[in-house]
Order: structure tokens, then C-alpha cells, then sequence
């Protein structure tokens, strides 16, 4: 799928550094319509910086990135923004804001961004939260929630504009295996249900087997490898199987 004609996201030859650290060195790869692409690697790998790049949070030194065939990175912020609608953002703390309840953090982006009526945003909001399993919650605010309540809300308002993209920054970081677990599960009912393209940062390897298609290592910046979980698991690469938490074969 990561050679379709249209993806839905390219990026090519990206760079990045911040003073004399290379982040990203010229990575190159694609994420086909309706894929979901796990992004694997240790810390400080730029794994997040890619993340960033994608939405526009920062600029690349060199290269491209192609979002629905159009280049972000030369647009204004008013184009950009327009962009961004298209694309729901899961943070890894899932930002909820404190002083806002379950549902109108749902709504946030639904009363800044749509035409809605308050009674359509109003059902919208449920439907999200039903669709996490979060529509008891809804008069709850964060601090009364778990961490895999917060995400699954997050998730909720990730979704709210109904947006083409989805972009993950390590969704089951921090959670207990079961809850990681839950939330692996609903990104794959996520992606059989609405069919969106997904990058799904993480070092949760084995979690991400369950609902990715392609995984892309990145390691000191660059892509080492590229494949299924099966093809990267049964790699001879010392470096891959040591991530893989197999050490050297």
C-alpha cells in the first residue's frame, strides 16, 4: 500500500537539527490511504520531531512533506490551519484542558471549527463518546479520570472534525498492559470503522503489531528498517532483533 499513486502522506528527504544534533538525517518514506504506519524507535530517535514536522508545529531544514498531495511546508499559517482540520492529533498526555468537562473537550474543536448548531454539536459529542466508551463520563473533568480514560477523550476530540489523518504520539505510553491493550483495540476498530491514515508513534513494539500495517524504524535519525512486524521480527539485523527485545541472534 506505501507505493499507491496518491498517498496520503509523503515525506521525503526530510532534515532536521537543532544546532549541531542531527534529528532527522533525510528520511524518505509514505503512508498509503486508509494505512496505518507505526513509527518505532528508541528515545531521542525523532520520532515526536517527525510528528511535529507533520503538522507544522516546526519546519524541516530540507525535503518534503505531501499531505494529501499538498506540500505543507510552504504554506501560510491560514492554509496551514485548513490543513490541520483534516488531520486529528492523539498527544501522549492527551492534553485534555483541566477547567473544561468530557464533553466540552470534545466540543472544543467542534465550536471553533464547524458550522454546527449547539443541539448538533451536542450529539456529535455523545456519538464520539460512545464510540470510545466514554459517553457515561461526559460530565466528568480530567482529574477525575485514568490515564486511559484521558486518552480514550483525547481520541474522541482527535476525531471530532472527522478528519482523514490521524497522528499518534504514543497512545499506550504509561498504561498498564491491559489499558494499553483497550486502546490498541480501539485504534483497530478505528480503522476498519472510518478507514483513516494513521502514523502511529511508539515504543510499544508488540502493541503495534496489533493495528499497524507497516512499521518504519528510525534509528540516529535515519530508517533503518522498513517492513511488517513479521519481516523486522524475523530480521538478522543485530540492532532490530535487540529492539525486537531479542538480543543479538
Amino acid at each position: 500500500m506505501s507505493d499507491d499513486k496518491h498517498p496520503a502522506i509523503a515525506v521525503q528527504k526530510l532534515r532536521k537539527s537543532f544546532g549541531t544534533q542531527k534529528v532527522l538525517n533525510g528520511i524518505s518514506f509514505q503512508v498509503g490511504e486508509g494505512e496505518t504506519v507505526a513509527v518505532i524507535g528508541r528515545s531521542g530517535g525523532g520520532k515526536s520531531v517527525l510528528l511535529k514536522l507533520l503538522i507544522g508545529l516546526q519546519l524541516p531544514d530540507s525535503g518534503s512533506i505531501l499531505i494529501a498531495d499538498e506540500e505543507i511546508t510552504k504554506l501560510d499559517n491560514k492554509r496551514l490551519n485548513e490543513i490541520r482540520k483534516k488531520i486529528g492529533f492523539l498527544f501522549q498526555q492527551a492534553a485534555l484542558y483541566d477547567s473544561l468537562s468530557v464533553a466540552e473537550n470534545v466540543d472544543f474543536p467542534l465550536s471553533r471549527h464547524s458550522e454546527m448548531s449547539e443541539l448538533e454539536r451536542a450529539q456529535r459529542v455523545q456519538g464520539l463518546l460512545r464510540e470510545v466508551g466514554m459517553d457515561q463520563e461526559s460530565e466528568k473533568f480530567p482529574s477525575q479520570l485514568s490515564g486511559g480514560m484521558q486518552k480514550r477523550v483525547g481520541l474522541a476530540r482527535a476525531l471530532a472534525l472527522d478528519p482523514n489523518i490521524l497522528l499518534f504520539d504514543e497512545p499506550t505510553a504509561g498504561l498498564d498492559p491491559i489499558t494499553a491493550e483497550e486502546i490498541g483495540n480501539l485504534i483497530v476498530e478505528l480503522k476498519k470503522k472510518r478507514q483513516v491514515s494513521a502514523i502511529v508513534v511508539t515504543h510499544d513494539v508488540h502493541g503495534a503489531k496489533a493495528y499497524s500495517d507497516r512499521m518504519v524504524l528510525l534509528h540516529q535519525g535515519s530508517i533503518h528498517a522498513e517492513g511488517s512486524f513479521e519481516e523486522l521480527e524475523s530480521s538478522n539485523d543485530e540492532s532490530i532483533s535487540e529492539f525486537f527485545g531479542y538480543g543479538p541472534r
